[in-house]
């Protein structure tokens, strides 16, 4: 005997009695569930059954033909005619009701006012997306087929679904038997399928903000959806990838972004309004410390290179450690632009230690192999790296394993 499944009957039933069919290794079948089943983009329910005094945990739900199949976690004790308690975890529905019917909503808005087709949906749990192709001509007389979806036109779409919730526009399941007795019915995505058909429909048939094969739960009313909100849309593979929320990850996400700009505001104590400006100062001023600090590091640099070459001359070892403080590895890497591959090395090692970032830029004429050296002996003292022959670098965790490395190839290279 086939699942009653009461999710089609009415969506707001949060708790209900049930008899036991079937016990297999996937889980327990009912004669009758509320819990709906993973499908059409949208996740199962979650709750719990209630047997003998104790509370099991619905951690899955899948279709299986005509039943319904609930995994659990635990089915001791449980048996085949045994009668259980049902309770939705209602909070994961409304939510997935909330979400799945603005998808619902702005995908039909999409297709009325540009010929939108929606070529994929993805409820995850950050965002939600659909991907529109520009294929039809829009069903709204008022408007012609675009070439992209800019922000104007996204803005538009947004602002015509939001009409849709505040007008509390009815959302009702239609079931059919047969393709045929769906012919007469504004689809806007033809249908993939030939019976056992649910057409939602989002306002009235004759004039609906959105008509479509769906085989997931939705709200009565398009009021209960709350709000849609875009957060941004990309080209993908010849379509647009409309990145957005609704209900209330919609409304945690503007709390979450307003709360990070008024803590930015009052960091810089100046208005939400005023505070593009201000972050544009701000910009300005540090556009104007970097061009002073290059200046700066330029001049330090040549100072640097200028007692380096003095120590190459001075220095008959192989290996010669030269420290720089102050300075970063970037600002060692090109210091020792200055003597890869270089006659300026004269066949010695050239190692540019940074204190901060307990690190090293290797630089050589070719000889000896920077890139082996770190390779062979980096790992002796904890250390990681890699490089070339002329240029390699090497960190460690220590300064003690950093001196013990730069000790290591100097008595090797001697």
């Amino acid at each position: 005997m086939a699942t009653t499944k009461l999710y089609q009957q009415d969506v707001n039933i949060k708790e209900w009695d049930a008899t036991i069919t079937k016990i297999t290794e996937n889980g327990i079948y009912l004669d009758r569930t509320a819990f709906f089943p993973e499908g059409g983009g949208q996740s199962c329910d979650l709750g719990t059954i209630a047997f003998a005094g104790a509370l099991i945990d619905v951690i899955d739900v899948q279709e299986d033909g005509d039943d319904v199949v609930h995994s659990l976690s635990s089915t001791q004790g449980l048996t085949e005619g045994a009668s259980v308690h049902c309770s939705l975890d209602w909070d994961r529905r409304f939510d997935n009701m909330q979400r799945h019917c603005g998808e619902h909503i702005l995908s039909g808005i999409f297709y009325q006012e540009c010929g939108g087709v929606n070529r994929g949906f993805h409820m995850g749990e950050d965002y939600m997306t659909i991907d529109i192709s520009l294929e039809d001509e829009p069903t709204n007389p008022e408007m012609s087929r675009p070439t992209q979806i800019d922000h104007a036109l996204a803005a538009r779409c947004e602002l015509l679904a939001n009409r849709v919730i505040w007008e509390n526009t009815p959302v009702t399941v239609m079931r059919f038997e047969t393709r045929e007795e769906v012919a007469d019915m504004p689809l806007r995505k033809a249908l993939a399928f030939d019976e056992d058909i649910s057409i939602v429909c989002v306002g009235s048939p004759e004039n609906p903000a959105d008509c479509v094969a769906c085989c997931g739960t939705h709200p009565k009313t398009a009021g209960q959806v709350g709000l849609i909100k875009i957060l941004k849309v990309e080209n993908y593979k010849g379509m647009f990838r409309i990145f957005f929320e609704a209900g209330q990850r919609a409304l945690a996400d503007y709390h979450m972004k307003h709360d990070m700009l008024q803590e930015m505001s009052n960091d810089r104590s100046c208005s939400l309004e005023d505070l593009p400006e201000k972050i544009k100062g701000i910009e300005a001023k540090l556009a104007d410390a970097k061009g002073s600090l290059a200046a700066i590091k330029k001049v330090l640099l040549s100072a640097e290179q200028q007692k380096l070459d003095a120590a190459i001359d001075a220095s008959e070892t192989t290996v010669l450690v030269h420290p720089l403080e102050n300075l970063t590895m970037d600002d060692a890497f090109n210091l020792s632009k200055e003597y890869m591959g270089k006659p300026a090395c004269k066949g010695k090692l050239i190692m540019l230690y940074c204190p901060e970032e307990k690190s090293y830029v290797l630089a050589s004429q070719g000889t000896p192999d920077c890139g082996a050296l770190v390779k062979e002996y980096a790992g002796f003292y904890g250390g990681k790296g890699g490089g070339r022959n002329l240029s390699a670098r090497a960190i460690f965790t220590t300064e003690e394993d950093a001196a013990l490395f730069a000790e290591l190839l100097r008595k090797h290279l001697q």
